[in-house]
């Protein structure tokens, strides 16, 4: 494993994946799965942290993306392989028990896993995900009557712009142009702030152009598979999410048996930062149910 300042590569299949660890190292690992495609670990900031008092956080850049390694073929940057690369993070980390929360892209990919290989995690949690791309359709609805009407050409704009974008500042311009898509209240003051947060931000332009909605090759379908999943699971929705819809969580809850569903009644897509102090403690309780659950089967 190749150390780093903040964080360091650990092997993964035919790769390497950039992981940063904040929290006691004896402690439950919860590995934190960014958004994007095209994002990094950064996007948490420290949002998370308090969650470092009880649980070996590990933020981990996906493939291809922020700081792992590069040079991957194309044809692996599927969901399925990014699934199989949590597996193989655990193994390499000699974590014979985890825990996976994902946000967003990597909601996608937590799910993905959790139907790919059931009980692997001993708890899976899903912020800001579907289970199908259909539920997805719901981005271009929600365009065409985005209010304020004095953004909506921006944040339209951003969305077409993710499958052309070629640099650095190309990612960091859409997402600036975007995130009022992302919260609650589009011109909430916290916006700014969020985006000047990511300025350590090392975006995949080609990750992204990969799999936009405008024309790359995502696709999200576990539905058949989500009955079979058996850990315990969570899932968390923003009630005013406009890229992963509320019903979409209802969808997962209802396909997982005995998952839990949270709203965060003021939120949009970004819940970790619009509430969160609740994020956070409905995450931990969560975790600790699902730790003592296991520790007594």
């Amino acid at each position: 494993m190749t150390a780093t300042p903040n964080g360091r590569l650990v092997p993964v299949d035919d790769t390497e994946l950039y992981a940063v660890e904040r929290g006691p190292e004896d402690a439950l690992p919860l590995l934190v799965l960014h958004g994007g495609p095209g994002l990094d670990h950064t996007m948490f900031g420290s949002h998370l942290d308090a969650l470092a008092q009880t649980y070996r956080l590990v933020l981990v850049d996906g493939r291809e993306q922020g700081r792992s390694a590069r040079g991957t073929d194309p044809a692996t940057w599927t969901l399925e392989q990014h699934a199989r690369d949590v597996s193989a993070l655990a193994a390499s980390l000699g974590a014979t028990r985890y825990a996976v929360l994902g946000h967003s892209f990597g909601a996608f990919v937590a799910l993905q896993h959790a139907a790919d290989f059931p009980g692997a995690a001993a708890a899976t949690i899903i912020s800001s995900g579907v289970p199908s791309t259909r539920f997805l359709d719901a981005v271009e609805e929600g365009l065409a009557v985005f209010e304020p009407e004095e953004l909506r050409e921006q944040v339209t704009r951003s969305w077409a712009d993710e499958a052309s974008a070629q640099t650095q500042e190309d990612c960091r311009a859409l997402l600036t142009d975007q995130m009022p898509w992302h919260f609650k209240d589009p011109r909430d003051p916290r916006i700014a702030e969020y985006c000047a947060g990511l300025g350590d931000t090392v975006f995949s332009p080609a990750v992204l152009r990969a799999s936009s909605l405008e024309g790359g090759d995502l696709a999200i379908e576990v539905e058949d598979a989500l009955p079979l999943v058996t850990q315990p699971v969570l899932v968390l929705a923003g009630r005013y999410d406009r890229t992963c819809v509320p019903a979409a969580a209802e969808r997962i809850g209802a396909l997982i048996p005995g998952s839990e569903v949270h709203a965060f009644e003021q939120s949009g897509h970004m819940t970790f930062v619009e509430q969160e102090q609740e994020y956070v403690d409905v995450v931990r309780r969560f975790l600790d149910a699902a730790t003592a659950r296991h520790s007594t089967a």
